[in-house]
């Protein structure tokens, strides 16, 4: 690095959170020396993958989508998710406090002045548990990205760019930390090696073969280096009782890159990581039939139409509807000794339902593409990605009848334990309910009932109709993997996204944004997440941490 450039500070990765903190400190006019250990076609890291959903509260799309939210609501509805319960949740829900009031105030016009623009349908995204002051959105929230992750991403990267052109940054790829310095007590730089160059497509593995080593110093060292999905031994050993088993098997909803060490190396100088077992992964994995990662999963964001069997052929029962309770259902499939579940639905259902989450599974979302898009919504058949995974994908099983059906899924798991007739005895008794416009059956009723919001009438949940009537066919079966991605406990810091020590005093000189801390504070979202939450907690944590050190004289 050119000894001339001397930075204010150092930031340690180069995704959301460590994008948004230095645009802001860059904004001040001071300098910034950006580090990964990646190479430069990963810069804006995680999220460039993600579906781009954003957690809002009372804002313009959901005003003209008929959704009455307020501040009040929304808290009503994270205190209920995070069930905050520990002396160590004291910095978690002030983070929580501060999000849910940047969340419905400034947040709209801070994205929006970064070009950010948001599709006029707002999702409902962990539709809850079924009690008003528990689990759960009680009105829909997930706004998505016109251009999914890489719409959020791009003005955040451009700004960067823009930087580096005044001299106000640098960048250092191919640089993986592997210590902090440290002079009596206060934090001051980072060592670590210098990887060899590589030129494999993003998200792609990279090698590790060290070339040289590096040191550098400044005042304030920012560690924005994501969670530990990847890192499935890490998962393992932080794996809570509380969610069962933890899985032999799981799909890896993350690139190999989210490894977690920087936790381990931050711990060595003095931080306090909590809540390691509050953790966020998926119910509704798939086996990626084209994969850029080891282990590469896609989840399915499901509508709630969908029939869920556990791996011995048994209905789920309510609130473990699909798109309903994601650690509830986690915990529910564990418990069952097996670490897969079964969808079964019909095309009619996977037509207007399935969106397969990540920027590369929604092309007319992610390029901006109005066309393809109204064939989402009015189109004969279900996405391209979706008919791809229906046609390639490992998981999915098509047929016209459903005792072949269930010979191929059983074909499928090789454990042999679904039985043709207790499955369509359990169908047939569902499909009894349609026959009255008002039923028993809690699924039914709910889709009877999200159906009067327009936004989910319109795409995203089927019309009620029998599965087994061959007109809604063919039947189609799923096999959904457990699925890693969020971590949600975090190294804990105040709301300067300063690091703490274990008694709550200031690590000098070191700061954390982004899912290294628990997206703020070391949890800001307690056990569960309402979603929409992570990559607004990546630019929420990372412009604190961000204007405070800009504001330092």
């Amino acid at each position: 690095m050119d000894k001339e450039f001397q930075p204010d500070a150092i930031i340690i990765g180069t995704g959301l959170a460590g994008l948004t903190a230095a645009m802001e400190i860059t904004n001040a006019g001071k300098k910034v020396l950006l580090i990964d250990q990646e190479t430069e076609q990963n810069i804006g890291g995680q999220a460039f993958w993600s579906f781009g959903g954003l957690f809002l509260i009372n804002s313009p799309q959901q005003r003209i989508m008929g959704i009455k939210d307020s501040y009040e609501l929304a808290r009503q509805d994270w205190i209920g998710t995070a069930g905050f319960d520990r002396e160590e949740d004291y910095w978690p829900k002030q983070w929580a406090e501060a999000y849910l009031q940047f969340a419905a105030k400034e947040k709209y016009e801070y994205i929006s002045k970064m070009g950010i623009k948001l599709m006029f349908m707002v999702g409902w995204a962990e539709r809850g548990d079924g009690s008003a002051d528990g689990h759960g959105n009680s009105v829909p929230r997930f706004h998505v990205s016109w251009g999914t992750g890489t719409g959020i991403i791009k003005p955040f990267v451009e700004k960067a760019y823009a930087a580096k052109e005044k001299g106000l940054l640098k960048m250092q790829f191919r640089h993986r930390v592997t210590e902090l310095i440290t002079e009596n007590g206060k934090v001051t730089g980072v060592k670590g090696d210098v990887l060899k160059e590589d030129d494999q497509e993003r998200g792609a593995p990279t090698n590790r073969q060290i070339v040289s080593q590096f040191a550098y110093h400044a005042p304030h060292i920012v560690i924005a280096s994501g969670g530990i999905g990847a890192n499935h031994e890490l998962v393992r050993k932080n794996w809570p009782e509380r969610l069962g088993k933890a899985p032999e098997k799981m799909v890896c909803g993350v690139p190999a890159y989210v490894d977690g060490k920087m936790i381990s190396i931050a711990e060595n100088v003095g931080a306090h990581m909590i809540n390691r077992d509050r953790m966020w992964h998926y119910t509704e994995g798939l086996q990626n039939w084209n994969p850029i990662w080891p282990d590469h999963g896609i989840r399915i964001l499901p509508g709630p139409s969908s029939l869920w069997f556990d791996a011995k052929g048994k209905r789920l029962p309510a609130p473990f509807l699909p798109g309903f309770d994601t650690l509830g259902t986690l915990k529910y499939i564990q418990d069952s000794g097996f670490s897969y579940s079964w969808f079964i639905l019909t095309q009619k259902i996977i037509k207007k339902e399935f969106a397969l989450s990540g920027s590369e599974q929604n092309p007319d979302i992610t390029n901006k593409d109005y066309a393809l898009f109204l064939k989402r919504i009015f189109g004969k058949k279900a996405p391209g990605p979706v008919e791809a995974f229906k046609e390639h994908g490992k998981d999915f099983i098509v047929s016209d009848t459903l005792e072949d059906l269930v010979s191929k899924m059983n074909m499928l798991s090789g454990d042999h334990l679904l039985d043709y007739e207790y499955i369509k005895l359990q169908i047939e008794a569902r499909d009894r309910e349609l026959d009255n416009s008002f039923s028993k059956d809690t699924q039914v009723n709910y889709i009877r009932s999200t159906r009067k919001y327009l936004g989910d009438k319109l795409g995203r949940v089927a019309v009620p109709h029998k599965i087994l009537d061959p007109g809604n066919g063919p039947l189609i079966a799923v096999r959904l993997n457990i699925l890693t991605r969020k971590t949600l406990g975090g190294i804990k810091t105040n709301l300067n996204g300063q690091v703490l020590k274990e008694d709550n005093t200031i690590l000098e000189g070191l700061y954390a944004a982004g899912e290294v801390s628990g997206f703020g504070g070391g949890g800001m979202h307690g056990y569960r997440a309402l979603e929409g939450t992570f990559l607004g907690g990546c630019i929420f944590s990372g412009m604190k941490a961000g204007k405070y050190i800009a504001a330092l004289k």
